[in-house]
């Protein structure tokens, strides 16, 4: 015995809540494709994200560290999954679809360069009279068009609403451009938590990146009011931050941010009087966020985080490393094309020169540019 489709969806009409979306009611697909007997729609998308190149990818893809720096620091790859465990546990408190929560938090970074947000700055002003760069529209580039696994469609036609949550992703650092997809409209709860659940994860793994690294002290974080709370709460006085100690921390925080969220959404939510999934994303307001007091306590750890160690030293001579990397590769590419390998070159003439090249350097690891900056400009590198 096993549970059909029909089965699953039957339960996930019985316990999401009324705003919470059903793979039943889906908008569906851009291309035909039969839905299997024992997977939901949303689960078929989420299976077919994580089997992507693009995804793989994503383990050799800087987040704040540059993947040489170390192998305990996070990755494009360790962030995502925390942003869906994060997800999922906020999803299954509200009532939200935890499939599709799950599978807009895979795809969310997969469009990402290489060197995080600098390489997205870079890509976006080399491609400024070529349509820009914006990893938000790359990721959907990638599940539309540029991951070819199928026979009978481009990319991988996924449902219209994990597209839709692809395209609505926003942080304090991601602005969304859903000009195609009810930009009129907020995004649905899915959506609105998987945003959130991005924003909670880079802020504490960030911190816990920073104090590994030494980069940030505790001596550094005294007087931030957040910090106060978790040394109270876990009764920390020591001198020397162990590791269990800063596990315990981390872990708290975590906690402390993840329960305040789903309590402050629940009383939005209700307030609201929201009974569909139409309703809440008419509303003029995101319903998902921590509490007006916990959302201070944040933007004053974040302002923290930035200036110590988004702008410690360490970062931006990566950051300008980085620049320079990308800035030679994409102008000796598209000086002579001929140093692209040939199935990159058969794309031009789909697509123009310019844009060819930064799917092509967008899709690189961090590790597999470096080695290719080292091939093209080194004169003792093997080609």
């Amino acid at each position: 015995m096993y549970f059909t489709r029909q089965q699953l969806e039957e339960f996930e009409e019985r316990s999401l809540a009324p705003y919470g979306m059903r793979s039943r009611l889906s908008k569906g697909r851009a291309f035909p494709d039969e839905e299997p007997d024992y997977r939901t729609a949303f689960q078929r998308d989420r299976d077919r994200i994580l089997h992507t190149t693009a995804f793989r990818r994503l383990e050799y893809k800087t987040q704040v560290f540059i993947t040489h720096e170390g192998d305990y620091y996070r990755t494009r790859l360790t962030h995502t999954l925390e942003v869906a465990q994060i997800g999922r546990t906020i999803a299954r408190a509200l009532g939200a679809n935890e499939d599709l929560i799950e599978a807009i938090c895979l795809a969310h970074d997969i469009g990402h360069p290489p060197f995080g947000h600098s390489g997205e700055v870079i890509l976006n002003r080399l491609m400024r009279d070529h349509g820009g760069f914006d990893h938000n529209k790359q990721s959907l580039r990638i599940v539309t068009k540029l991951e070819n696994r199928y026979p009978d469609f481009p990319g991988l036609n996924l449902t219209w609403e994990v597209r839709e949550g692809i395209v609505k992703h926003e942080t304090e650092y991601d602005l969304a451009d859903a000009s195609d997809y009810n930009p009129e409209l907020r995004g649905h709860l899915e959506a609105q938590i998987a945003n959130a659940a991005d924003e909670l994860a880079y802020t504490a793994h960030d911190l816990d990146d920073g104090l590994r690294s030494a980069m940030i002290s505790p001596e550094m974080l005294s007087g931030v009011s957040m910090w106060e709370i978790l040394l109270e709460s876990i009764g920390w006085k020591e001198k020397n931050l162990i590791d269990l100690a800063r596990y315990r921390l981390v872990r708290r925080l975590i906690g402390i941010y993840v329960t305040d969220l789903i309590q402050a959404t629940e009383k939005r939510l209700r307030e609201s009087g929201v009974k569909s999934v139409d309703e809440l994303q008419r509303l003029d307001y995101n319903v998902i966020g921590l509490s007006d007091d916990l959302q201070r306590r944040n933007r004053e750890l974040k302002d923290f985080l930035y200036a110590n160690l988004y702008r410690h030293h360490r970062v931006v001579r990566m950051a300008v490393k980085a620049e320079r990397i990308i800035r030679d590769l994409f102008t000796a590419y598209t000086t002579e094309p001929a140093i692209l390998p040939a199935q990159i070159q058969k794309i031009t003439v789909e697509r123009s020169l310019e844009r060819t090249v930064c799917d092509y350097i967008a899709g690189m690891t961090d590790r597999f540019a470096i080695e290719e900056h080292h091939k093209i400009f080194q004169p003792d590198t093997l080609p």
